[in-house]
């Protein structure tokens, strides 16, 4: 019977955004964390690591604030393995509907960023391989505008409205995946375990 190649694990994604970095950086290499953005990071990596799970492994994107957070979360998480990839990297998923007047990238930034965005979802938010047998609890330390399309899309919500979306800096978004694909978000940008003077959005 085709029962045998269902799947049978649930998947747990926890997508972090980025901490707080110097924006005006000219280079993007130059865009690091600030000292603010660096505790942001040690208080999300002591969060997770609180949750008391076995994760198996952690994707970041290879942009410098994002190896910056994975570098110190991953430090609360000894022995868990870090892949770094450019399907993650910031950029423009689609346009924003309703419109905002003051963010307004060319059409074909869109266009790249879109395709590669939507890649980077169909690539990540899926059900488990009908092989793995034990529920997984993965990382995703990546961007805003990529963590709240990918939301919009789990969730079969219109992608257009991902704008509408607020993610703090160091938080935690955190969908499930059954084997029969039903999607659940449990939590979006949670930032509860931060005192609140050291919560920060740019």
């Amino acid at each position: 019977s085709m029962d045998h190649y269902k799947a049978k694990a649930t998947r747990h994604i926890f997508l972090i955004r980025h901490s707080q970095y110097h924006v005006d950086g000219s280079l993007e290499k130059d865009r690091t964390l600030t000292p603010l953005g660096r505790e942001q990071a040690e208080l999300t990596g002591l969060r997770l690591a609180s949750l008391g799970l076995k994760f198996n492994k952690i994707v970041h994107s290879s942009m410098t604030r994002a190896i910056e957070t994975t570098d110190i979360i991953s430090r609360h998480l000894p022995g868990v393995c870090k892949v770094s990839t450019d399907l993650l990297r910031e950029g423009a998923p689609i346009e924003p509907d309703p419109p905002v007047s003051h963010w307004k990238p060319e059409a074909v930034q869109y266009y790249e960023d879109g395709a590669r965005i939507e890649a980077a979802f169909r690539n990540y938010i899926h059900r488990a391989d009908a092989r793995q047998e034990e529920d997984s609890y993965e990382i995703f330390i990546c961007h805003a505008n990529v963590i709240r399309y990918i939301v919009c899309r789990a969730l079969q919500f219109p992608p257009e409205g991902w704008l509408r979306l607020s993610l703090n800096n160091g938080s935690i978004t955190h969908l499930v995946i059954r084997p029969n694909g039903r999607v659940a978000l449990r939590t979006l940008g949670d930032t509860g375990f931060m005192p609140p003077d050291k919560i920060t959005r740019s």
